[in-house]
């Protein structure tokens, strides 16, 4: 603390014989004063001033935890990282600038924990198993960007754990999944892929946007790290940009200790410190974390801004309430596109007679939230005319919004992928995709079928066999 700081107070002018340049900088605060605010403050800093030149060598020495740079962590969105890992039943979270931030980071870490080229052998890059049904972002990073990395990616159904179980191999670093996937909800056995995985020695990282952790908490059922994008539902009003990676701090690193020898052995780049020996989750300080914080994060730069940490933390307070009336005015428009004509099959888990609707009950008895997609029964060139023809829902590529929202994965969120990918992914180019939001029921369903009256008969002949169909 400065001298300056110290000396102040309300009727001692702490700049008092110094110059107005010195004063404008330095009289009326004092870093680290603490203040009664009962909202969460936004610590709009770049930088933090240590007590003394000891603490500043341990707090970059990682002995020691503490603020050094806002790239690295903020005090507002250290609340952010405690209130998601409390939510997921974590022993610690990093915020991050985007959920595919989150992603990248919570993948990249455990490949960095691997070590070098050298420390496989020759011709042995790293490999991640993933899940083949994926929100399209993830699938363009794992797909391409990962590929250019030389990182090696399989991606299976995952629903098919004899698909999962053949993909590991001795250089894989992660199972990834979502735990709902997005858009036509599938859900997997989290359980089941994850004793999969563990038996290899393999860490589950699941995302878990889609259902929150109000609706499943992964870690109970296996997972090891939970990403979340908190741009969704955790923040809820659409207007900032986040994510989470949290850490259930429960796998075991040292059980196969060559194979992660970044976080066993001494690393040189800091001080010769072995994660493993000198973090043991106190404080949310995993070896894992702490890691992807000082390596990943302090390297890449993939920065949270503090106000948008607060603007998620705000949504945070409402989570529960927006969920689970979210959730039941979703599975009423699915119980209503069901029997209607224009549309060949709901992906809904929740209906009766969808696949996966018996584990869906077990895993997610509140429900599977505000998002699911639907199967128009018509040509592929109608879909632009049922979404301009519906009014409360955007026509926007987000959910989780208090808003209803509209898109169409094949030319928007997914459009990336190829014919192969997108029929891996189980969409069509009649597939549409609702996030819907606070409004009232009847209002969106009223919405609903006057943008399928729209369609032609023409359009719509193909339906004219339709019986209620659910997704297969």
């Amino acid at each position: 603390m400065s001298a300056i700081a110290r000396a102040g107070s309300e009727n001692t002018p702490a700049g008092a014989g110094l110059a107005p340049a010195t004063r404008q900088i330095h009289v009326g605060y004092t870093p680290g004063t603490p203040q009664n605010t009962v909202a969460v403050p936004i610590y709009q800093s770049a930088a933090y001033e240590f007590e003394s030149f000891a603490a500043a060598r341990d707090t970059f020495a990682l002995r020691r935890p503490g603020n050094i740079y806002s790239r690295n962590g903020n005090p507002t969105n250290a609340v952010l990282e405690r209130r998601v890992a409390d939510l997921e039943g974590g022993a610690g979270a990093v915020a991050l600038g985007s959920g595919q931030a989150a992603v990248a980071v919570a993948l990249l870490t455990l490949v960095a924990a691997a070590g070098p080229g050298s420390a496989r052998g020759p011709g042995m890059p790293h490999h991640i198993v993933a899940s083949n049904k994926l929100y399209g972002g993830t699938s363009d990073l794992l797909g391409d960007t990962f590929a250019d990395l030389g990182i090696e990616v399989t991606f299976v159904d995952p629903l098919d754990l004899a698909a999962w179980e053949a993909a590991l191999r001795e250089t894989t670093r992660a199972v990834f999944l979502e735990s709902i996937g997005n858009p036509i909800l599938t859900v997997p056995d989290i359980a089941a892929i994850a004793d999969l995985a563990h038996s290899r020695g393999v860490p589950v990282v699941i995302d878990n946007t889609m259902a929150t952790p109000v609706l499943l908490r992964p870690i109970e059922l296996g997972a090891d790290i939970v990403v979340h994008s908190a741009t969704k539902y955790l923040g809820g009003h659409g207007t900032s940009i986040a994510g989470v990676i949290v850490d259930a701090g429960t796998f075991d690193f040292t059980a196969e200790a060559p194979r992660w020898p970044r976080l066993t052995r001494p690393y040189h780049r800091f001080g010769d410190i072995v994660f493993t020996e000198e973090f043991d989750g106190s404080g949310g300080r995993t070896p894992f974390l702490v890691l992807a914080r000082a390596k990943a994060v302090h390297d890449l730069g993939p920065t949270l801004s503090p106000f948008n940490a607060a603007q998620i933390i705000q949504g945070i307070e409402t989570l529960e309430l927006r969920i689970r009336r979210q959730t039941q005015t979703a599975f009423e428009l699915a119980e209503f596109l069901v029997e209607q004509p224009q549309v060949a099959r709901v992906h809904h888990p929740g209906l009766p007679g969808h696949p996966e609707h018996a584990l869906a009950g077990r895993l997610l008895p509140e429900g599977l939230g505000s998002v699911f997609a639907f199967d128009l029964a018509v040509d592929p060139v109608q879909v632009e005319t049922f979404v301009d023809a519906l009014e409360l829902f955007a026509l926007v590529a987000n959910i989780g919004d208090t808003r209803s929202l509209v898109v169409h994965p094949a030319t928007m969120t997914h459009s990336r992928l190829d014919e192969a990918g997108r029929a891996g992914a189980g969409i069509e180019l009649t597939t549409v995709r609702l996030s819907i939001g606070l409004e009232d029921p009847a209002d969106l369903r009223r919405d609903l079928a006057a943008a399928l009256a729209a369609l032609t008969p023409a359009a719509a002949a193909s339906a004219t066999d339709h019986s209620p169909a659910l997704a297969h």
